[in-house]
């Protein structure tokens, strides 16, 4: 194997691993295996620089354990990184020395029954996670919402609200009305604190911001907000959203740092050297790309995994469907844009959201097989995928993604009766 750095080596014996019989991955001897590597020569190299994969632990949470494994299941597949949703309305997950109520009482929601629901990680088990992740090539992308999807920070902190609070974390999905104060500088104050500490944490130039689905209710009614709109000579509260993502992201970029968000914090206009995650479509992406900010192209169309495989009525997943089939015929560059522009996507992703994933096993499910389906649009050139050898491939694929033990979706476009992975 030979390559130009260390991750080329890395993702050579990842394919190396795959040349090896499934076996290969088994936790038990595995006897009666003829253990032959293919007579190849392989030579490639990725076609994005952002190969990623979310997870939304803020809705529901998951131990250390799961996000190891998650990530081995990411590196198997050559990705490069993990976006860390750790933070929503309902719940707070990343220990902050500075403002210990965000995990004493931010973490928490009420549950079914009274029964209180939640968790978090402390500042060492977040080094753990990253230190795990830098062995196996995977930079850790952290999100921390604003200034929406903050409940469980208000929860925690109501004086950072428009209104004073009290609140709780959130109990229901969708997006709760409560925001971030715009017009109070101790709320920028406080964000800088936890961006610090968030920085300290996390070695990836990428802080996630979020920035999305932010109600601007409050802040019509708020005479703080008023009163910097006015004072900055702002038009309305969208150009206040932008006033709010240009405030953070000077301030991260005083940390050598750069934001990223989600494609509302294009509205009102958006800081230089920004980058944005294109997930309601492709315009945003389209229209960052052609004003010269970076994108990774993460669709709801192709790139969300909590969506439902197929449109049986027992099938899970949530809101629509994307099949198998939809995520491998995805193309993360829009034909819309000059070479030029095209330089600027960084790449896609695959995201998910886990209000209707309580456990692992779920997640799995979900996750797999579009995981191996996007892993090879974000390394493989487009003009060499073909649908129909990579059903074949995956078939096969299959039983190693037994042998791991992943939950996977048996699509019934690859694995019918006559083709089955053995098992359950």
């Amino acid at each position: 194997i030979e390559a130009f750095a260390p991750a080329g080596l890395f993702y050579g014996c990842q394919t190396l691993r795959q040349l090896l019989p499934a076996a290969i991955e088994s936790r038990e001897k595995a006897e009666g295996v003829d253990w032959i590597v293919p007579v190849v020569e392989i030579e490639d190299k990725p076609r994005y620089l952002w190969r990623g994969m979310h997870l939304d632990v803020g809705r529901h949470f998951f131990p250390i354990s799961f996000i190891k494994r998650y990530i081995d299941l990411l590196a198997l597949h050559k990705m490069n990184r993990f976006h860390w949703h750790l933070t929503d309305d309902q719940g707070w997950r990343v220990e902050i020395e500075k403002y210990p109520k965000l995990t004493e009482i931010g973490a928490w929601r009420k549950g079914e029954g009274g029964a209180g629901y939640g968790g978090s990680y402390t500042q060492d088990e977040v080094r753990e996670v990253v230190e795990y992740a830098r062995q196996r090539f995977i930079a850790v992308v952290p999100e921390i919402e604003m200034p929406g999807h903050a409940q469980a920070a208000l929860a925690s902190y109501p004086e950072l609200s428009c209104t004073g609070g009290p609140f709780e974390v959130w109990t229901e999905w969708g997006i709760s009305s409560e925001v971030f104060c715009a017009g109070d500088d101790a709320v920028f104050e406080f964000l800088e604190n936890v961006l610090s500490e968030v920085a300290d944490l996390f070695p990836d130039e990428y802080i996630h911001i979020g920035g999305d689905e932010c109600p601007k209710g409050r802040w019509r009614a708020c005479e703080k907000c008023q009163m910097r709109i006015e004072a900055e000579g702002l038009k309305d509260e969208d150009e206040l959203q932008s006033y709010f993502i240009k405030r953070i992201s000077r301030f991260l970029a005083a940390k050598g740092r750069r934001l990223i968000g989600w494609d509302e914090i294009l509205e009102g206009g958006l800081a230089q050297g920004a980058a944005v995650m294109s997930w309601r479509g492709t315009e945003g992406g389209i229209a960052a790309a052609k004003v010269g900010h970076d994108v990774v192209m993460s669709p709801y169309s192709h790139c969300y995994f909590d969506y439902k495989h197929d449109d049986a009525p027992d099938e899970p997943g949530r809101l629509g469907v994307i099949a198998l089939e939809t995520v491998y015929s995805y193309d993360p560059t829009p034909a819309e844009l000059t070479p030029e522009e095209a330089k600027h996507v960084l790449g896609s992703q695959g995201n998910v959201w886990t209000e209707g994933m309580r456990t692992e096993k779920e997640v799995e499910q979900m996750v797999f097989p579009r995981l191996c389906a996007l892993a090879e649009v974000v390394w493989s050139p487009q003009v060499l995928r073909d649908w129909s050898d990579f059903k074949d491939r995956l078939r096969v694929y299959g039983e190693r993604l037994k042998e791991l033990d992943v939950n996977f979706y048996r699509d019934r476009e690859v694995w019918s009766s006559s083709g089955s992975v053995s098992g359950t």
